[in-house]
């Protein structure tokens, strides 16, 4: 599962929130929470619009998209 918490803020920051990206991502609200939550996945046309809605810069796509969700787990 990747973590999307980086890629939350940014929305935020640009869009002020999920619902609004949303719209301007042009897929169902339901549907964006389900991608943020590790329902379902991100599809490239998702990424490449996302990216470009978001002024998110090429280098650093692998941070907001591809970021391995970290687990500590207590011995």
């Amino acid at each position: 599962m990747f973590n999307y918490g980086i890629l939350k803020s940014r929305i935020i920051q640009v869009y002020g929130s999920q619902k609004e990206f949303a719209k301007a991502l042009r897929i169902n609200e339901s549907t964006l929470s389900k991608k943020m939550n590790g329902v379902s996945f991100f599809d490239q046309d998702e990424i490449d619009s996302a990216v470009s809605l978001l002024g998110i810069p090429r280098e650093e796509i692998v941070k907001y998209f591809f970021t391995k969700e970290t687990y500590s787990y207590a011995h």
